[in-house]
């Protein structure tokens, strides 16, 4: 998400008085469908539990569809009569037309790079040889005829003469892996299928390794994938002759499982985890072709990766007795942790690492903030690099042969921009920058912490226009997600600018369950510490209500996936506490999570209602489906999802729909938006998000009293 300025500033009391009805949306009429009860029930450790809607987790029923089309057709009914939602959609899609650049990167002969000229729905990949125009290598608006079939990720033989690429259609993390000449562009065999959560990784130009499951029986998009195989893939041949190279043994269940080459093609190194934390590593020497695998670390207690190789001389990156990681050094023929030696310690700040042109950068994180530090190869420090601002760095990675790198930079309020990076001298000069109607000069970012429930130091960032009242009227969203180890970093979205624009206070605080602190952040927001989570999001809410910022009545809450769950926990604990809920493609079921897809991988960070009856009665307490109680005014809820998410099903968010619609007490408007032909979220066509986005915006602003937007200025803003 990118963006940009001219709706304008929504604001003083004034004008916000003169725009806020005090009825809100009773004048609307809202049927929702009737959904027939079909109870299922199921016994917890004594406790029965009664399911009245499992029969909308078959996404291949008539009944289902039907559903969902009879549910849309009162959320779109809904969304067609708010006033100035074309307007939003307009302001959108002004801002983000403009031309966007990814950084270069070299194959083979050519030089290989992203453009997108403003809002074309997916990314183009473009190449250009030496000092010739830049002509298109593939175009995934292209590949299918409404766009929803996206260009996930590519990668090239050791000579640049053939590359893999994999596709995604529909949203779907099923994917396809075609397999091109590069200098005729054309396809050179036949397409590899049923390919999920995978990487592509090159041995020499013979072939490459690739990850998947077994098909499941059932539904691609709910049915339950549990163990997950890596493959290798030889040029000329069937994928049906694929050799499973890890992951074959029934007694051996990993649910992720990936393989990488060294870039000197000496080793594969092989990552294998139960859950979405954790991983045991091997590796096996490529040099030898009958070698067997030889194990780094045989348990699941760390999460442990080879950054860098010197012939046998390894590089890992652990937070094995290391919460906030660091890099240590071992032989490949002994490579056991009782062997490895520190190379960059531990610090009081996370760390992430890249490498290229020869060095290590060591992107640590200061209260969500990035720092790079620079190393050579024998772990001596060359420099801090200076960054353009505070903000999120990315990149500083390549081969080891570059001569030049690139980075980006952004935070809430900066529309990202790359740079490149001179490795020898440690300068840098701009690479591409965007030309958007958004200046940032006008606008302020802010980070306080703020004391949770327990005590707990809670760092939030707050962007908004300079100059506003803080009279407690300010449209605020609340975005969160605190879980799976995630770090909220700032980043610029165009989404977020407009909302800004109409004078909207947009704020983020770091939770635990994320990584923002560490292994033990994490851990503090995980399985029966899960309502931390909850309980530093209230307090977030509490703290922007306590300043006036914003009050309830302008207070909306946001987040997706784990985030959803987020947003659908808080809203059922404290409906008061916000005017709009707004919980996207959600996890809020929380005793059947594990059923469906890789789900049962996320038990590290939940635990599930099969483990125990303590566990069973915690995840009760807070599973979103199960706590819609009546007689409750809830405040205004548009969740979304789509059709074809299948990381996590779209039931979970019908079955919430279902439970608020029926319960809810007052006004206040319970709607579902059900995205078709789209999945999770990566790959969707600009033109859907820019839609979507319009639809919860105008929604949050409509329920939140406005009958009009405040008149556009006169004249553009010159950034």
């Amino acid at each position: 998400m990118k963006f940009q300025l001219r709706i304008a500033f929504l604001l003083t009391s004034l004008i916000l008085a003169s725009c806020k009805e005090t009825t809100q949306q009773s004048n609307l009429d809202l049927t929702y469908p009737k959904t027939t009860k079909k109870p299922v029930i199921e016994n917890f450790f004594g406790t029965k539990v009664t399911d009245n809607y499992r029969w909308l987790e078959d996404d291949k029923s008539e009944e289902t569809k039907n559903w969902v089309k009879e549910e849309n057709k009162v959320t779109f009914n809904y969304l067609d009569k708010i006033p100035y939602r074309e307007e939003i959609k307009n302001r959108l899609s002004e801002l983000w037309n403009y031309e966007k650049i990814g950084t270069p990167f070299l194959e083979g002969d050519y030089t290989y790079f992203y453009k997108n000229n403003g809002l074309q729905n997916q990314n183009v990949l473009y190449r250009k040889k030496g000092d010739n125009d830049a002509e298109i290598f593939l175009d995934p608006n292209t590949f299918s005829k409404d766009a929803t079939t996206s260009l996930v990720s590519i990668q090239f033989s050791e000579n640049g003469k053939t590359a893999a690429y994999a596709i995604s259609e529909g949203g779907s993390d099923w994917r396809k892996i075609l397999i091109i000449d590069t200098a005729s562009k054309e396809i050179k065999e036949d397409t590899l299928v049923d390919v999920k959560f995978s990487g592509i990784s090159w041995y020499k130009n013979e072939g490459f390794y690739y990850s998947s499951y077994d098909k499941p029986k059932g539904s691609k998009l709910s049915a339950k994938t549990d163990q997950h195989k890596l493959y290798y893939h030889k040029l000329g041949t069937s994928q049906k002759e694929d050799l499973v190279i890890f992951g074959e043994k029934p007694s051996e269940k990993h649910r992720y499982v990936g393989g990488n080459v060294t870039e000197d093609n000496r080793y594969l190194i092989i990552s294998a985890s139960i859950s979405t934390s954790g991983n045991k590593l091997f590796l096996k020497d490529l040099e030898q072709p009958n070698s067997k695998l030889v194990t780094i670390v045989n348990h699941v207690k760390s999460d442990t990766y080879i950054a860098e190789n010197s012939g046998s001389k390894l590089y890992l990156v652990t937070n094995l007795n290391a919460p906030n990681k660091k890099v240590v050094t071992v032989d490949a023929k002994n490579p056991t942790p009782e062997n490895w030696k520190d190379f960059i310690p531990e610090t009081e700040n996370v760390l992430s690492v890249n490498t290229g042109a020869g060095y290590f950068f060591a992107n640590y994180m200061v209260d969500a903030v990035s720092k790079i530090l620079q190393y050579n190869f024998n772990g001596q420090l060359i420099r801090e690099i200076k960054l353009p601002g505070v903000g999120s760095a990315s990149g500083f990675g390549g081969k080891a042969t570059a001569k030049e790198l690139y980075f980006s930079f952004t935070n809430y309020s900066t529309p990202g921009a790359s740079f490149k990076f001179n490795p020898k001298n440690g300068t840098y000069k701009t690479y591409w920058q965007p030309k958007i109607a958004f200046n940032p000069d006008y606008y302020t970012n802010k980070q306080v912490f703020y004391t949770s429930k327990d005590g707990t130091k809670i760092p939030m960032i707050i962007t908004h226009k300079k100059g506003i009242d803080l009279n407690g009227k300010n449209p605020t969203i609340l975005y969160g997600y605190g879980g799976f180890n995630v770090s909220l970093t700032p980043s610029f979205s165009i989404t977020n600018a407009v909302w800004m624009e109409q004078g909207g206070v947009y704020a983020v605080p770091n939770l635990r369950g994320g990584g923002e602190y560490g292994k033990k952040w994490h851990n503090a927001g995980t399985k029966m510490q899960k309502q931390n989570v909850f309980d530093d999001f209230i307090a977030a809410a509490e703290y922007l209500i306590a300043e006036n910022y914003t009050s309830s009545a302008y207070l909306a809450i946001r987040g997706g996936s784990n985030g959803g769950l987020l947003v659908g926990a808080t809203m059922t604990q404290r409906p008061d506490l916000m005017q709009v809920a707004l919980p996207a493609v959600g996890v809020l079921d929380m005793l059947r999570y594990h059923t469906f897809t890789a789900g049962a991988g996320w038990a590290y960070d939940y635990g599930t209602a099969n483990d125990s009856k303590e566990m069973f009665d915690y995840l009760k307490g807070y599973s979103p489906v199960h706590n819609v109680k009546k007689g409750v005014k809830y405040p205004a809820t548009l969740i979304t999802t789509a059709d074809h998410d299948d990381r996590v099903v779209p039931a979970h968010s019908f079955k919430f729909a279902v439970e608020l619609q029926e319960k809810q007490t007052g006004e206040t408007p319970v709607l579902i938006r059900i995205e078709t032909n789209a999945g999770h979220g990566a790959g969707t066509p600009v033109a859907k998000t820019i839609a979507q986005y319009a639809d919860i915006f105008g929604f949050t602003l409509f329920n939140m009293g406005y009958k009009t937007l405040p008149n556009p200025p006169k004249s553009k803003i010159k950034s």
